[in-house]
């Protein structure tokens, strides 16, 4: 069984209609004891680093996450998910995350041209950095969809493929069973859905 996060940010709806469609038991829950018995979770988000991460703690959920990554489960964090599991952000701000992987979370504002727009939004391509088998069914430089104004740097430990907006920006990063993407593959198509198959497979 595959646990989404439910921890109140974000639409939910498309990334379980995705791991169905693939064929995946699903459930979506903020229970801590379903999370914990969970095979894998994924970590979704959309919205404030600070805002978020308030809620995972205060839930308890944030607890749950890293006993279980640090059991060996699998997780994935999808977007603001995955900018959550880093050790700090800087979006308005600094704050603390889950640190389950080494790296800031930061503006690409004053970072890439000024004149590209931010969020940086659409359809981008995949670099690969090093192998992971979120890459099993897919191939370097396939497209994938992104929502973001902020990305993940000094995280060169946990890179796995990166995108270019004017500079190399992080697109997706594991260390052994912590798992993210930056892009939403439940909105990337076919592409999106095998990057999922990949993290589903046992």
């Amino acid at each position: 069984m595959i646990a989404i996060v439910d921890y109140g940010v974000g639409n939910l709806y498309s990334l379980s209609s995705s791991l169905k469609f693939i064929g995946e038991d699903v459930v979506v829950t903020g229970e801590k004891d379903k999370i914990a018995r969970a095979d894998k979770m994924i970590l979704p988000g959309v919205g404030a680093f600070s805002d978020a991460m308030k809620k995972l703690t205060d839930s308890g959920i944030a607890d749950i996450i890293k006993e279980q990554a640090n059991l060996g489960k699998d997780i994935m964090g999808i977007c603001l998910g995955m900018q959550l599991l880093f050790e700090k952000s800087y979006e308005y701000g600094e704050h603390k995350g889950l640190s389950l992987l080494k790296g800031n979370i930061v503006p690409l504002e004053g970072y890439i041209d000024k004149r590209l727009k931010i969020p940086h939004i659409g359809w981008n391509s995949l670099k690969f950095e090093r192998e992971s088998k979120l890459f099993k069914y897919i191939n370097e430089g396939d497209y994938v969809y992104f929502v973001h104004s902020y990305y993940a740097c000094e995280c060169s430990e946990s890179i796995i493929a990166s995108t270019s907006y004017d500079k190399p920006v992080t697109a997706a990063v594991q260390k052994e069973n912590i798992y993210g993407c930056q892009f939403h593959p439940e909105k990337s198509g076919a592409v999106g859905l095998n990057i999922l198959r990949a993290f589903c497979e046992r």
